[in-house]
Parts: structure tokens; sequence; C-alpha cells
């Protein structure tokens, strides 16, 4: 088995830690929850490393110019 890159490893620590955290509790949704909470940092370094141009930005997250402009209003992020 192959050893988890840094940014998996880290995943993988902050979900054991929720689960830690949940105790008896039983988690919903939790893809979407883990989806929302690495998309906006995500598409806030990717802004910020194209200088806020959207084509740039979407080539580099290989998605579509819509796409992202539909994530962008999803996360209430000004474009």
């Amino acid at each position: 088995m192959t050893k988890p890159n840094p940014l998996e490893q880290s995943v993988r620590d902050q979900l054991e830690r929720y689960f830690a955290d949940l105790g008896d509790s039983t988690p919903r949704d939790m893809l979407a929850m883990v989806v929302n909470c690495v998309e906006r940092p995500v598409l806030e370094i990717v802004l910020e490393k194209t200088q806020g141009n959207q084509t740039r930005a979407a080539e580099m997250l290989g998605i579509t110019r819509s796409t992202l402009r539909r994530k962008l209003i999803a996360h209430d992020l000004q474009p």
C-alpha cells in the first residue's frame, strides 16, 4: 500500500478527529460537508494565484468557466 500524500494525510487526520469529536453520533452527508470545506479554500487560492482571472482559474481547476462561476456563487465568493 502506498503512503498517502501530505494533503490526503491531512484530510484523513481531520476526518479521524471529526469522528472522535462526534462520539456516538452518526454523521450525515459527510461527502457534501467535506467537499464544501475543501472547495471554498481551493477556489480562493486559485483565484489569488490567477489574480482573479476566471478563465485561467477554470483551466487550473479542470472545469468550465460557467461551472467556476456557479461554484463562486454557491460559496458566496466575489468573482
